[in-house]
């Protein structure tokens, strides 16, 4: 069986832009992770183009702690129509790695080796905006661990929350 595109069931198109990300020069070599992501936030440095993709935002950054927010929406349902638990996942992610890229000096880089997430209840197309706020428990030579919570900004309910482990590459 297929399913016609007519006037009751119409097209719908999503447009995002970025930035693109800086070439490594010596001065952007010589941040660390807290000034990178502080920049971004400012706007002087580029978010990750992801973000745009998916519909959320750095809001926070602080050593060790950052805070992100995402938009879901019906461009992010699944078959069953609730928003795919790919967004939630990438949302944890970001929000988890961030606050564990706070705590790396200058020139050293990190990425995820395990991601655990718990998703506590439905996110729907019409579900307002989420919070994600992620911090570093333990920023170590070779790895890093952090956990992260989502919540409704409109009703401060759980949506999800996660924990990662990261290891961490020096130069």
């Amino acid at each position: 069986m297929t399913t016609e595109h007519t006037a009751a069931t119409p097209l719908r198109t999503r447009t995002h832009t970025w930035r693109q990300r800086p070439e490594p020069t010596p001065d952007l070599l010589g941040m660390s992770g807290l000034d990178i992501l502080q920049a971004a936030l400012k706007g002087t440095l580029p978010a990750a183009s992801m973000t745009s993709t998916l519909g959320f935002r750095l809001t926070e950054v602080a050593e060790g702690r950052v805070v992100f927010e995402g938009d879901p929406g019906d461009h992010l349902l699944n078959p069953m129509g609730t928003v795919h638990g790919g967004f939630l996942a990438t949302l944890l992610d970001s929000a988890l790695g961030s606050a564990v890229m706070t705590r790396l000096p200058a020139g050293t880089t990190y990425t995820t080796v395990q991601l655990g997430v718990h998703m506590i209840r439905p996110v729907l197309a019409d579900t307002p905006a989420l919070s994600c706020e992620g911090t570093a428990l333990h920023v170590g030579r070779t790895t890093a661990t952090a956990e992260a919570r989502v919540v409704g900004t409109h009703d401060g309910k759980l949506y999800a929350h996660g924990t990662t482990t990261c290891v961490v590459l020096r130069p």
